[in-house]
């Protein structure tokens, strides 16, 4: 649990590198996710709004824990941030 609160710390500092637009969460995009995590282990991500035209926030922040085999920090509004031992 201390963990994650010092990770939310570091978190808050840090500036999107991905952006889901309105393709919403693809393939290429997945990958691109995974190999920014592998380097930088803790990932801000911001959802925008177009990529809600077909999905609801959540699923697709599921998607992303799912699929990138990563753990949530934290998600406020649009911006998810995640982490990859």
């Amino acid at each position: 649990m201390e963990e994650k609160i010092e990770l939310r710390r570091k978190a808050r500092n840090l500036m999107p590198m991905i952006n889901i637009g309105k393709n919403g969460l693809t393939d290429s995009l997945v990958k691109q996710i995974e190999t920014i995590i592998k380097k930088k282990k803790l990932l801000k991500i911001k959802i925008n709004k177009s990529a809600l035209e077909n999905e609801d926030k959540k699923e697709i922040v599921r998607k992303i824990i799912e699929k990138t085999n990563s753990e949530l920090i934290d998600f406020i509004g649009f911006n998810v941030v995640i982490y990859k031992r």
